[in-house]
């Protein structure tokens, strides 16, 4: 795990304290380095769900139907390094994209950040846990098939609404 400390700051109050801060609330998207970057995905699983889009209104719908490469019990992608080749629609999100993070849950570390709030106290990074988001049930664990168990035509019909 990444150490969580970016910056460290004197804080008067208390004496000339050293009050050291987590680069996430000192650094922006872009200026993280990869492995930070790496850190803010709380490993939920919720961005591997395969989402619908009402051509009309452009809603986007989450379903509960996983990317194969989806491991259900860890949240995690089987082969992280090579998911593009796998899955060339795959999505990875990158800095570029920051203001399209609107698709991701409301409890996405990328898109809090991007947004300027705090990260949610399950995860990770502020509980130093890796556990935790599956502890406060903000993961996919539990909740998901596989798409190989569901035809493409039938997703209309596995739409949740609890992601966010």
């Amino acid at each position: 795990m990444v150490k969580a400390v970016a910056k460290q700051i004197v804080d008067e109050r208390e004496n000339e304290q050293v009050v050291e801060l987590p680069f996430w609330e000192v650094k922006t998207l872009d200026e993280m380095s990869e492995s930070e970057w790496e850190s803010l995905c709380d490993g939920c699983g919720k961005c591997c769900l395969h989402k619908l889009q009402d051509d009309d209104t452009e809603e986007v719908f989450y379903t509960n139907v996983a990317c194969k490469f989806l491991d259900v019990e860890t949240c995690r992608c089987r082969d992280y390094a090579h998911r593009k080749d796998n899955v060339p629609e795959c999505v990875s999100l990158t800095r570029e994209q920051v203001d399209q993070f609107h698709w991701l849950p409301s409890s996405c570390a990328y898109r809090r950040i991007a947004q300027g709030l705090k990260l949610e106290k399950w995860h990770p990074l502020i509980s130093g846990d890796e556990t935790s988001v599956h502890r406060f049930k903000r993961s996919v664990k539990g909740r998901v098939i596989s798409e190989l168990d569901v035809t493409e035509e039938d997703w209309e019909e596995y739409v949740i609404r609890w992601v966010n």
